[in-house]
């Protein structure tokens, strides 16, 4: 048996289907075929069978790309943050200072800072010449498919999730001597977030190996998603759930005026 899901277009098309031919037979006693006919033409309008379905593009993470480029080479190069790219940069600077050494305002030895020590290599951008660069953030997309995953797998429902959410827990540290870290729990899942003095860092550790079968796919992994701040940094298995179709009622008006239009000629 199939149950048709309304948060997914083709589901609520047969949803809409189903009670357009509830409310015909409500009305006649039964199926015209003429009118079966009409609704059926005007159910299939709505469905493009000339390609295959969108993916939609989903945000992985993002990366800062850096491109250089001068007489000999034209390089682009991806960096985890501005400051490693810049560094990247400026390392190349230092290490062509005699392109520049002796022009007006130019030191004989590089700045230790990076930041001036690129702007004084490159100089103004209308001034550049040969040599160039361009430094900017950008997103890594991933084009996830709205289709059901091939091995049936179906993360939980809102109704679900609202109560594992509110089932979560949360460990903390007895004190100072205790050997564990703070950590919530939340459908098995174990996430961990603390100060690391080695790390010199806010770390966050999530460990999978107690999640909830629910959460668990056919492949034994677990659909993840991970934000700082509104930069998503990791991102795998997550499939986004297309917008919600239009009401029941909305699409037999429009397909209504599609037939009256047509019948009439317009």
């Amino acid at each position: 048996m199939i149950t048709p899901d309304p948060l997914t277009p083709e589901g609520a098309a047969v949803l809409d289907l189903h009670e357009e031919m509830e409310n015909l037979e409500k009305r006649t006693g039964d199926w015209p075929g003429a009118d079966v006919v009409d609704i059926l033409g005007m159910w299939l309008a709505d469905f493009d069978f000339t390609r295959a379905p969108a993916r939609a593009r989903w945000v992985a993470g993002s990366a800062w790309v850096l491109r250089r480029q001068d007489r000999h080479e034209d390089v682009v190069t991806l960096w985890a943050d501005e400051a490693s790219a810049l560094g990247s940069l400026a390392q190349h600077a230092r290490a062509n200072w005699d392109n520049v050494w002796g022009a007006d305002g130019i030191p004989d030895s590089p700045p230790a800072s990076d930041r001036r020590a690129v702007d004084l290599y490159y100089g103004p951008k209308d001034e550049r010449g040969d040599e160039d660069y361009w430094l900017y953030s950008d997103d890594i997309g991933r084009l996830a498919s709205t289709m059901p995953a091939p091995d049936g797998f179906r993360f939980p429902d809102e109704e679900f999730c609202a109560q594992a959410n509110s089932a979560a827990v949360f460990h903390p540290m007895t004190g100072p001597a205790d050997e564990g870290l703070p950590c919530i729990e939340i459908g098995g899942v174990l996430v961990f977030a603390y100060l690391d003095p080695e790390m010199q860092a806010v770390r966050v550790s999530v460990h999978l190996d107690t999640t909830i079968e629910d959460l668990v796919r056919g492949d034994v992994t677990v659909p993840l998603h991970v934000k700082v701040e509104d930069a998503t940094v990791f991102s795998a298995g997550a499939r986004p759930v297309p917008a919600k179709a239009r009401s029941r009622r909305l699409r037999r008006l429009v397909r209504r005026a599609r037939w009256m239009r047509w019948w009439r000629g317009d």
